[in-house]
């Protein structure tokens, strides 16, 4: 078939296009017009995203080459002091107040978006729009390889949008743009971008910076570092939610019973560990260098970077003791040596990660003809994520990677412009030790894309479509399987003479299962679960319908979505009630599903003079997921609000805001409830330089009534309970 023959020549596809940028770039910077790379320059886009401006001046980030591509419906950037305000080490918790998004919150080490009630495989995590090339999607306690103290804005792409990334993300996408490979022009000796910050709650110690300098006017070279390290942080009451509580303290009052006195305080010190989450430490560094050489419209560019961080993972209260009571009735069994101890549940468990990546990207303009311009980017990682149990080596994952892309965009021609492009993806993955769960496989991965606009006045007409080829293989199992899948999305588009947009999408998107969905069998021990693959699982496929208005309202702005989705063959880790090995089983599954949602965003200037504006912004998200037999799913998170005033006056904004989390009760078989609770939250920006917007001084309380929290989508939630009470200090400057 001819996608095989693609698939057979795939390490030359995207090598190739980069190579002839090389080549071409000079011949066609004759032909290019400087002016509109410079035009670009001054207005600070990269080469990669057309920008506009919407009315409040927030930033829509639109595909290469699409003007206004509603197929991306929903687009949100994160940027400025909204992303100085919410930074965090881990990208998931940066994004928990965009409507839509909320995060797994596994440790303070690790959490990872939740896009729409959807996670994991769903959610693809991108650095400049390729791949992480981590295991991040794994395992919920396995981080992201991404730092976001070095990111220039984040972007968050909602429904059908990942279709120019990846039909398997299915919940959506998260794209990390860092300047790694400078995105622009210099037109200055230097250019630095720093940031430092502290906290209480974590007694937080954070800076990060970046340097660019040009060496001449067509090759600029950047380097930037960062270091991040927390303690155990701080929380609101107990640890241990108010259900895991009574049980441990009944079991202390069953061993007392028993005798067991020893055993019974150990339980009750676990029952009444408060104020601080035990094991949540953190130190995480990174170091990025990298170059690019722009001639006219074209541009080359490539990095290296190391990403190094080490993380606790809170344990189950408890844990230990029922391991500590299965080792103690094999004693008795088999017999024991005196002085000899089992000491494996009694252990921390912290991880390590390393990873060292790769990236090229490349820009060849092609002038006036079809096509405008040849896009390519490739990124390649070797990355090591080690599970420690104290001092010994639990378990290693180790996997090296490659994800490259061509794309091609179209000259607008009578209101019809687009993109297409091909994608190519591999991953070796390898696990070893005590607990390897998944055994040696790779995934080998083909796609071909397009995304196409159309004007029919006063209406626009978007098509995407995408078809991927996977196989995974494990020797080590003689298990190999081939899927292929197709995805396509629709569009239509009107727009009022005020602006604002009303759309409505559908959209048919497939999936091919992972190999950790397919082949997991086995005890993990840092998520405290025994989880079993099923290697014979069907195409997961979805078909979607979403409605939604967005763009100015009077003065103020407004973006609703409504989304429904209709799942045949939706896998799912779900707990089934056993044990093995004293840990929970957890098995992937397989089912009908329905997912509906609703989310949005109004923001509104309620009073305004000269130099003083006072902003309204509200904003809210709901999500219903059930099987078709309406069992809900699992880890689904609850109703959420935010309200919040901002008032505005040139150096100084301050902002004070509620997000409210509504209890959820409709839980998967074996899961736990979460109660209702209120995050307070104020802040105060001050802009000491007048007339200068490049240095933000930040001081901020979260959570200011200590209200006790735990995130719903989190599988540590009865344990790992949000931070308490914060202040943080933060600077950002850029010049």
């Amino acid at each position: 078939m001819l996608y095989r023959h693609l698939i057979a020549a795939r390490p030359l596809i995207l090598p190739l296009g980069l190579a002839l940028c090389v080549a071409a770039a000079p011949a066609h910077a004759q032909d290019s017009d400087d002016r509109a790379q410079e035009t670009r320059d001054a207005q600070g886009s990269d080469d990669f995203h057309d920008r506009r401006i919407a009315p409040t001046g927030e930033i829509v980030v639109t595909a290469a080459g699409l003007q206004q591509l509603d197929v991306l419906a929903g687009t949100t950037v994160v940027e400025g002091v909204e992303l100085q305000r919410n930074l965090d080490g881990q990208i998931g918790e940066v994004l928990t107040k965009v409507p839509g998004v909320s995060a797994t919150s596994f440790s303070p080490g690790a959490s990872r978006p939740v896009l729409r009630g959807f996670s994991g495989e769903r959610v693809k995590v991108l650095i400049d729009g390729i791949g992480a090339i981590d295991v991040s999607n794994t395992s919920a306690d396995h981080a992201t390889s991404i730092d976001p103290l070095t990111a220039e804005r984040i972007e968050v792409l909602r429904g059908p949008a990942v279709l120019l990334y990846g039909s398997q993300a299915i919940g959506g996408a998260v794209n990390v743009i860092d300047k790694r490979i400078p995105l622009r022009r210099l037109n200055e000796p230097f250019h630095i971008d720093a940031l430092a910050g502290v906290d209480t709650a974590s007694d937080l110690r954070q800076g990060g910076a970046s340097l660019d300098v040009p060496l001449g006017d067509r090759f600029v070279v950047h380097i930037d570092g960062s270091y991040r390290k927390t303690d155990d942080l701080e929380i609101a009451g107990y640890a241990a939610a108010p259900g895991l509580r009574a049980d441990l303290l009944h079991d202390a009052e069953h061993e007392e019973e028993e005798g067991h006195l020893d055993e019974a305080e150990e339980l009750r010190e676990l029952a009444n560990q408060r104020g601080v989450l035990p094991n949540s430490g953190t130190e995480t560094w990174s170091v990025n260098t990298g170059f690019a050489f722009f001639e006219g419209d074209s541009n080359l560019g490539a990095s290296v970077g190391w990403y190094d961080t080490t993380y606790g993972v809170p344990m189950r209260p408890g844990t230990s003791h029922h391991h500590g009571e299965e080792e103690h009735d094999h004693d008795e069994d088999h017999g024991h040596e005196e002085g000899e101890e089992h000491e494996h549940g009694d252990e921390l468990v912290t991880i390590g990660l390393r990873q060292f990546r790769a990236d090229m990207r490349g820009r060849l303009a092609l002038g006036d003809g079809f096509f405008s311009a040849l896009n390519t980017r490739v990124g390649f990682s070797d990355y090591t994520h080690t599970e420690f149990e104290g001092d010994a080596v639990g378990t290693v994952f180790d996997v090296q990677g490659i994800e490259a892309r061509a794309e091609l965009e179209q000259n607008d021609r009578g209101g019809w412009g687009g993109s297409t492009g091909v994608q190519y993806y591999f991953r070796d993955f390898d696990a070893y030790g005590a607990e390897a769960y998944v055994p040696k496989n790779h995934t080998d991965q083909f796609a071909v894309f397009t995304l196409q606009e159309i004007a029919l006045d006063p209406l626009q007409l978007e098509l995407a479509g995408r078809y991927e080829a996977t196989d995974v293989e494990s020797q080590v199992l003689g298990f190999q399987r081939s899927f292929d899948t197709f995805s396509g999305a629709l569009g239509l588009v009107y727009e009022t003479d005020g602006g604002l947009r009303f759309g409505l999408t559908g959209s048919r998107a497939e999936r091919a299962p992972s190999a950790e969905e397919l082949l997991s069998n086995g005890p993990h021990i840092a998520t405290q679960a025994f989880e079993i693959g099923d290697p014979d699982l069907e195409v997961e496929g979805a078909w979607g319908v979403e409605a939604f208005a967005r763009g100015p309202i009077g003065d103020g702005t407004i973006s609703v979505a409504v989304f429904n989705n209709w799942f045949d063959n939706y896998i799912y880790l779900a707990e089934t009630g056993f044990e093995e090995d004293g840990l929970p089983v957890f098995e992937y599954l397989q089912g009908d599903a329905r997912y509906f949602g609703v989310e949005g965003e109004v923001t509104y200037p309620v009073y305004e003079t000269d130099g003083f504006t006072l902003l309204a912004d509200v904003r809210g998200d709901y999500i219903r997921a059930e099987l078709s037999d309406g069992t809900p799913l699992p880890r689904i998170p609850p109703l959420r609000l935010l309200g919040a005033l901002e008032a505005q006056t040139g150096p100084l904004d301050a902002r004070v805001e509620a997000q409210w989390f509504d209890k959820q009760d409709r839980i998967a078989p074996f899961e736990t409830e979460t109660d209702s609770f209120t995050h307070v939250n104020a802040s105060l920006a001050w802009k000491p330089m007048r007339g200068n917007d490049n240095l933000t001084v930040l001081l901020q309380a979260d959570n200011i009534f200590d209200a006790e929290g735990r995130r719903h989508a989190s599988f540590t939630k009865d344990f790992v309970p949000l931070a308490g009470r914060n202040f943080k200090l933060s600077v950002r400057t850029s010049f």
